[in-house]
């Protein structure tokens, strides 16, 4: 084995032990789910992302997470105070209209301290493998132990799953 060969796998393996290493100002969490939720039982749609605690989170931080409205409009913004013993953070928006399968619609996420300093921003994008279509507009059960919704389930045996015409194609 030469000399250059032996610098040359130790530059390679150098580098990627380097980039294995958390950098100091990533902050103190990392992405670890974003998906759509579809729950077709009340019919609604949102955004739920997934952070994990990798590093001391200070007392008071809040997330501040802006979700595109795939409805179109301005965001759908999101704030939710952090403790400091949890693990996993979940940032859930509130119920959705118009997702469209396939496209990706950008999220922004952003740890703030109690004195309001930015301490850590995520951007990141989800895309639903469904199209909101799929779900009913009105809910299928109401009432605490899921009566059938009378508004889709027609008392002459019709259904009316009914469709969101305000949403662009």
């Amino acid at each position: 084995m030469t000399i250059r060969t032996i610098l040359l796998t130790a530059t390679i393996a150098g580098l990627a032990l380097a980039g294995c290493q958390r950098q100091a100002d990533d902050g103190p969490t990392q992405l670890s789910g974003r998906l759509f939720i579809f729950n077709y039982r009340v019919a609604t749609a949102s955004y739920m992302i997934t952070l994990k605690k990798i590093a001391p989170i200070p007392e008071g931080t809040t997330a501040i997470a802006e979700f595109e409205n795939p409805a179109g409009g301005d965001p759908l913004v999101v704030r939710q105070k952090i403790y400091t013993f949890w693990d996993k953070i979940t940032l859930e928006s509130p119920d959705l209209r118009c997702v469209r399968k396939d496209r990706p619609y950008s999220v922004s996420i952003k740890l703030v301290d109690a004195s309001d300093k930015t301490i850590q921003t995520i951007n990141t994008e989800v895309k639903s493998d469904l199209d909101q279509t799929v779900l009913p507009t009105k809910p299928l059960v109401v009432g605490p132990v899921y009566t059938a919704n009378p508004d889709v389930f027609k008392g002459d045996g019709s259904v009316d799953y009914g469709h969101d015409a305000a949403c662009p194609a």
